[in-house]
């Protein structure tokens, strides 16, 4: 049987409209990429996600940010309203999201990425084919050849996806992520089905052949890592392995969080992300 194409429902398209932000397009290849732009002369801060959170499911974080930067939040390739197709490396990713950069006329932008978004960051941040300001990872996975692998199965990924195809509500979303606040469930609930299968499946293998270490060492500063203190994603011997091949990166411990940092600890995670972006050149 075939599986459903990615869909974004009615009720979902809505809550764009309770978003203070500018829906903007940009064309990467034969892709194009939607981007939240919350507007503002501030420095630019690139937002990027994770495997399966379209944009408007960081909408909490860069509301929360808009007095210290300009933030833009990516749908994705493959995820919310952007174009799916390619082959979902890192690589083409970091492409997107410098194309994001040069068509948005983004001078010496932030980024900041949580989970695979953290990996494009470094990847965009070692690549040096835009300038940037700085760069914040939040819990980049760090399995990879040679390592254990990424805790949360595909399995598991398309099981959930599986569910929001058919329909699924917060309450549902709430079994799995009990923690979440509210409305963030029922985000999740009403996009989910918006990320491609094939973006999913191929971003997950990319965790266990693509290695993030292959890239950390060479990310320019400023740079820093967010982790959850409970995350099993950035374990505490990830973190010391971080922290030693790149010295001069500021590592901060968020508590009482695990891999879904924002989610699971909204104040401490937007205190250290903002900390973190204080810190950074303006």
């Amino acid at each position: 049987m075939p599986h459903p194409q990615r869909s974004v429902p009615q009720s979902a398209l809505a809550d764009l409209a309770d978003i203070p932000a500018t829906g903007r397009w940009v064309r990467s290849g034969s892709a194009r990429l939607h981007i939240l732009d919350y507007g503002g002369d501030r420095t630019p801060l690139v937002i990027l996600p994770g495997i399966s959170s379209p944009a408007v499911t960081m909408d909490f974080v860069a509301r929360e940010l808009t007095d210290l930067v300009r933030p833009l939040v990516v749908d994705i390739r493959g995820r919310g309203l952007s174009d799916g197709g390619g082959t979902y490396t890192l690589e083409e990713y970091a492409e997107d999201t410098e194309a994001v950069v040069s068509g948005l006329r983004l001078e010496r932008p932030l980024l900041f990425g949580h989970s695979m978004g953290a990996r494009i960051a470094a990847v965009v941040a070692a690549r040096g084919k835009v300038p940037l300001a700085g760069t914040v990872l939040g819990d980049p996975p760090m399995s990879g050849p040679g390592r254990g692998p990424y805790p949360t199965s595909l399995d598991a990924f398309l099981g959930q996806l599986a569910e929001a195809e058919r329909g699924t509500d917060a309450g549902s979303v709430a079994r799995a992520w009990p923690r979440w606040p509210r409305r963030e469930q029922e985000l999740r609930a009403r996009w989910l089905s918006s990320c491609s299968r094939e973006a999913i499946a191929a971003t997950h293998r990319g965790f266990e052949t693509e290695d993030f270490f292959d890239w950390w060492p060479s990310v320019p500063g400023p740079t820093a890592l967010l982790y959850g203190a409970d995350s099993p994603v950035v374990t505490a011997a990830g973190a010391a392995e971080a922290a030693a091949v790149q010295p001069s990166a500021a590592l901060t411990r968020v508590p009482d969080a695990g891999h879904m940092l924002f989610w699971d600890n909204p104040p401490a995670a937007l205190g250290a992300l903002r900390e973190t972006l204080r810190r950074m050149p303006a």
